[in-house]
């Protein structure tokens, strides 16, 4: 039997932090369908660099969801992990999944999800924060 490439083992049975990670985006799609959300995909991989934790639907809105998990807030909130050039990493990975759409939707947006706890001791807080930031300039909306 061979074994998968370490790049592609499953994150829920590997190394702390990517198994927290796996439990924060179950978290975080289980709090979005409490919310009405339908979620279209999960770890959506687009080109070879690009990944987009949670698409989902809001309505008519499409929505790029990025989690961020953490066991605690000791040093500062998850949100402040999606800087600038992870907002460009997203928006990269966003356009691409839109080109691919046919009908493409009318509007989107990107939210952060924020998960606070871990696997082992349970979820301490969840945050949702709607239309975190906006598209990063380099790219246009072009239809």
């Amino acid at each position: 039997m061979r074994l998968p490439w370490p790049w592609r083992r499953d994150r829920a049975s590997g190394p702390d932090h990517l198994r927290a990670g796996a439990w924060g985006e179950a978290q975080a799609e289980k709090h979005l369908r409490k919310q009405g959300f339908r979620i279209l995909g999960r770890r959506v991989r687009v080109g070879r660099k690009d990944e987009i934790d949670l698409i989902a639907r809001d309505g008519e809105g499409l929505v790029f969801v990025e989690v961020k998990t953490r066991r605690t807030e000791a040093f500062g909130r998850p949100v402040e992990a999606v800087r600038r050039d992870k907002q460009a990493h997203l928006s990269r990975a966003a356009m691409r999944h839109l080109r691919t759409l046919r009908p493409r939707p009318d509007h989107f947006r990107f939210d952060v999800v924020e998960v606070v706890g871990s696997p082992d001791t349970g979820l301490t807080d969840l945050r949702h924060l709607p239309d975190a930031f906006p598209l990063h300039p380099a790219y246009r909306v072009r239809w």
